[in-house]
């Protein structure tokens, strides 16, 4: 089976309260029938990184996000991805002010997941700023997981 990382942003859309927002609700949906259809053909992964982050903001969501990802095994993080995180945003693959994100990357590149599921597209899955954050982790002697949406790994039919 392949690996996936799942990225805070998953959770968060699997199970906020459905939003008026016509993107945030299609991307909802989206997450909600990857999660239902799809998650059980990979083995699935979340960091420590991830459950801190989906612990923060209102008590009732961050309940929902953390019993959504309770049974997922946790990677452990190490110094050798914060070094990776690091020459992630020295490099200009992801922002200096986007330490997080750059981390989710070097846990999922030093773990040789195959796959990091996020929907944050502005840091993580940007068309522009991939390329980079691709040769950075391979200049690093990594493999770069795919950076993708659920949208991208919805079976057909």
């Amino acid at each position: 089976m392949k690996s996936i990382y799942i990225e805070t942003s998953i959770s968060s859309y699997l199970t906020a309260r459905p939003s008026s927002d016509v993107r945030a609700a299609a991307w909802q949906q989206i997450t909600y029938q990857w999660w239902e259809e799809e998650q059980n053909k990979y083995d699935t992964f979340v960091s420590e990184l991830v459950i801190v982050e989906a612990s923060e903001g209102h008590p009732e969501a961050a309940g929902r996000r953390l019993k959504a990802l309770e049974n997922i095994p946790e990677l452990p993080i190490s110094q050798e991805m914060g070094e990776l995180a690091k020459s992630l945003m020295a490099g200009g693959g992801i922002p200096l002010s986007s330490e997080a994100d750059a981390l989710h990357v070097a846990i999922s590149a030093v773990h040789r997941i195959d796959y990091l599921l996020t929907w944050n597209c502005r840091h993580i899955n940007n068309a522009t700023t991939k390329p980079i954050i691709r040769k950075l982790c391979e200049e690093a002697g990594y493999i770069c997981p795919e950076i993708c949406t659920p949208l991208e790994l919805l079976s057909e039919g």
